[in-house]
């Protein structure tokens, strides 16, 4: 248990130096010696943590050569996505990559929200798209964040499929972080209050392929705006 431990700190510690940049993407790694006494481990543990950080694809392989660090994009290990995420790697593509995934999933789970909701449901989406409102009319950026997220939470549940909530749960973090980011612009907010209110009329209608279309249209809508108000309000 020990030696596992030890294992995971180097690890860690080599990991979170790849994410300060002190380790670049391309840079080759120190020599194993030079890691040892940085360190303080034997070989066979640095070989060990290492191996850990391949799996993810943190850093490859060179042999005769040592161990080169990827860029983030071909990371494996979501723990290491995130991390990089939330010190701010890549942060204008990762904002975007992160709707593309939302997108990928929320439309199927709209659709079958649509299907399988029940007026518990509808009740509590009609009450957070009103909270939604409220916190928009009064400036309450924290509000209309908790509001967002918790709107996207019922429908994600109404779906009935465990799998969906446990696909974006690991995100959570970090999709908090741009909701608040993108939530700090007013027009934003209106713009999600209306997209909102068109994915609720059509859950409620009991429509699944209308309710697919208006979490689409929503969050192609989301993109757009973070496009033009956040990563180039010029």
């Amino acid at each position: 248990m020990a030696r596992t431990s030890l294992v995971s700190q180097v690890a860690e510690t080599i990991l979170e130096q790849v994410v300060r940049g002190e380790l670049p993407a391309g840079q080759l790694l120190p020599t194993e010696a030079e890691l040892c006494e940085a360190h303080g481990v034997s070989r066979m543990t640095l070989r060990e943590a290492l191996k850990t950080l391949q799996a993810q694809n943190v850093v490859r392989a060179a042999p005769g050569v040592g161990s080169y660090v990827n860029p983030v994009e071909r990371w494996t290990g979501l723990e290491a996505v995130l991390r990089a995420t939330s010190a701010g790697a890549g942060d204008d593509a990762t904002s975007v990559q992160l709707v593309e995934v939302r997108r990928m999933i929320e439309t199927g789970a709209a659709a079958l929200a649509a299907a399988r909701r029940d007026d518990a449901d509808l009740e509590r989406l009609e009450e957070l798209l009103e909270r939604m409102r409220t916190a928009h009319e009064h400036g309450d950026v924290d509000g209309f964040v908790h509001a967002d997220i918790a709107f996207h939470d019922v429908l994600l549940r109404a779906s009935r499929n465990p799998f969906v909530a446990v696909l974006l749960d690991p995100l959570s973090r970090v999709l908090r972080e741009k909701r608040e980011q993108t939530s700090a612009v007013p027009q934003i907010q209106a713009n999600a209050v209306e997209q909102h209110a068109l994915v609720l009329a059509a859950v409620r209608a009991g429509e699944p392929e209308g309710a697919r279309r208006a979490m689409d249209a929503h969050l192609q809508q989301t993109a757009e705006d973070l496009r033009r108000y956040v990563l180039d309000p010029s």
